[in-house]
């Protein structure tokens, strides 16, 4: 059991299934058929006596091999939100509701930071004035110095001048696909 909670864990398999998020395979709660079936894999894995069902300390271990760490109290409410029959013990359909949702806040995360660092060529965890200009030119935009330092006011929550991977995130998650366009937009 332990080579395959390290084969779900590894960086070669999530990289794989980071690749595979494309909208044609998706499901319609969200996920791809691979990341449900990995899913399945994680409880089938720990449902050890096969009853179709899982515990409080198994779906702890299921979700640390699908590469999430969660608290005591966390998992408590997970359960109650999506134990419906009040066993105290997770079905898979179940543990899938509870599985899309975190997966869906780990991918765009994961998603969000890397684009970050696209524009953070310099490697100083930091978007400054010259990085943003930068990007700014190579996608074609013509923005004239005074618009991108608003960009950057406008995200700057701290007020050392640059945008770190928070601010990024936050920013990112409240808009759209594209920073340069929301960056720019007035409303708060």
């Amino acid at each position: 059991p332990r080579a395959r909670i390290a084969a779900l864990r590894s960086p070669r398999r999530q990289a794989r299934m980071a690749l595979r998020r494309a909208p044609a395979g998706r499901k319609k709660q969200g996920l791809t058929d691979e990341q449900v079936e990995e899913i399945r894999e994680a409880f089938n894995l720990f449902d050890t006596d096969h009853s179709g069902s899982i515990d409080y300390r198994e779906l702890k271990a299921a979700m640390r091999a699908l590469g999430f760490e969660v608290k005591k109290e966390e998992l408590r409410k997970m359960i109650l939100d999506v134990d419906s029959d009040g066993s105290g013990h997770i079905e898979f359909p179940e543990f899938l509701e509870m599985m899309t949702g975190k997966m869906g806040e780990k991918d765009t995360r994961e998603e969000i930071l890397k684009v970050f660092k696209l524009f953070d060529d310099d490697n100083t965890g930091k978007i400054s004035f010259r990085n943003l200009k930068r990007v700014a030119k190579e996608l074609g935009e013509n923005m004239t110095d005074e618009e991108l330092q608003d960009m950057i006011d406008q995200a700057d929550r701290d007020g050392d001048g640059e945008i770190n991977a928070d601010e990024f995130y936050r920013i990112m998650k409240k808009r759209g696909d594209n920073p340069l366009d929301d960056l720019l937009d007035d409303s708060d």
